[in-house]
């Protein structure tokens, strides 16, 4: 009983996630949905300095419960579990041409990754979510443009199979391959689910809250300086009747104007508001009691906040790109995102208690179907049936 599961599924992202105690991001999120999924079916892959392991079913549940267990310091539990399974000197579990799953973009950049696909014997399928570093290097730490076409070329020369999380992100695969002149494999758009219950989509009473949010994590791209600036000149024309940014999110890089800002603006102060941690309770809060979800990215692979908001009936102003309007089913409000005196003129319009704008999305909003992750799952398992 110690090799008969019928997945492989990397847990590596998760465990460094944990291990550092930061909070789960977008792609985070997608790791745990994967490993709720086929936790059942599935023994883990680690890789960590030193080694790459499949680990046998009972080492692989004990880690899986570790990762899933909402406790903010199991570090102890995995320093011991890695340990153990690091230095273990029995010959390494072999792959048995069992599809792998790698939803994390973990560790696929390294020079030793593609031998050990092969000597593993294992079926790569992976989730890609965005190629923002080789598109878009001017948003990205230095280097990182270099790393993601490494993990690319990777993930093109041994993938049985791709999931992209739209057809976007796939259009942007197949500009890849075709530039290296490599071939695509067998891929599948899956749209990712919302945490989101259905039950949540009625909007509440605003009970006389003007708040805007803005969520995602703090970096370049996030183009979070469009919306300080927008919100220094709200207050210096409204003053104290100006409405309050709440900003949610963990700071990033590449950011250094926006969080010096952040932390001195004086004009700012009080109208902006910081919340670098924030529940799922509390998040669900101030998005269903919003005047809107602002989504001013410069690039995006995919967009959860804004299909959390839509499903909770939060209306959205975002950037007008192709994923928005892919995702999004043409509800939100859409603005060039270099264009700062139209988001200043829109945000203007959802001010008002009578704004016709947002009435108007709110109309739309009647007909938003949020993607499920059941739905997602339900495509992918078919698709997984014909690798």
């Amino acid at each position: 009983m110690s090799n008969q599961r019928h997945l492989l599924i990397d847990v590596t992202r998760l465990i460094w996630r944990r291990w550092v105690g930061r909070l789960p991001t977008g792609i985070d999120r997608v790791c745990l949905a994967y490993l709720e999924r086929y936790r059942e079916n599935a023994q883990a892959v680690v890789q960590a300095r030193g080694f790459r392991r499949i680990f046998n079913e009972a080492a692989s549940e004990r880690l899986f419960r570790l990762l899933l267990c909402p406790t903010t310091n199991v570090r102890r539990d995995l320093a011991y579990l890695l340990g153990r399974e690091g230095m273990r000197p029995s010959r390494p579990l072999p792959g048995r041409g069992r599809l792998y799953l790698n939803v994390g973009h973990t560790a696929l950049q390294k020079p030793a990754y593609v031998t050990w696909t092969r000597t593993a014997d294992v079926r790569p399928v992976y989730m890609i979510h965005d190629l923002i570093p080789i598109t878009h290097p001017e948003y990205c730490r230095a280097g990182e443009s270099e790393r993601h076409a490494l993990r690319m070329r990777n993930i093109l020369a041994t993938a049985v199979g791709i999931i992209g999380n739209s057809e976007a992100t796939l259009d942007s695969v197949r500009t890849f391959a075709e530039h290296l002149a490599m071939p695509v494999p067998s891929m599948i758009a899956a749209p990712l689910g919302t945490q989101v219950d259905a039950v949540d989509r009625e909007p509440e009473p605003l009970v006389g809250t003007s708040d805007f949010v803005v969520l995602g994590t703090i970096e370049a791209r996030k183009n979070h300086l469009l919306l300080l600036q927008i919100w220094a000149r709200l207050v210096r024309a409204h003053g104290a009747a100006a409405p309050r940014l709440l900003v949610i999110g963990q700071r990033g890089w590449e950011c250094e104007q926006v969080f010096d800002l952040l932390d001195r603006s004086e004009i700012l102060r009080g109208a902006v508001v910081e919340i670098g941690s924030c529940s799922d309770h509390e998040l669900k809060r101030h998005l269903r009691t919003a005047r809107a979800l602002l989504f001013p990215s410069l690039a995006e692979g995919y967009g959860l906040p804004l299909i959390e908001a839509l499903a909770a009936g939060t209306p959205v102003i975002a950037s007008d790109l192709k994923v928005f309007h892919e995702i999004g089913q043409e509800v939100p409000d859409f603005i060039d995102p270099l264009d700062g005196p139209k988001w200043n003129d829109v945000i203007l319009d959802y001010m008002r208690a009578d704004s016709p704008m947002r009435a108007a999305q709110i109309a739309r909003l009647a007909h938003y179907c949020p993607p499920r992750w059941n739905d997602h799952f339900a495509r992918v398992d078919t698709w997984l049936a014909t690798l």
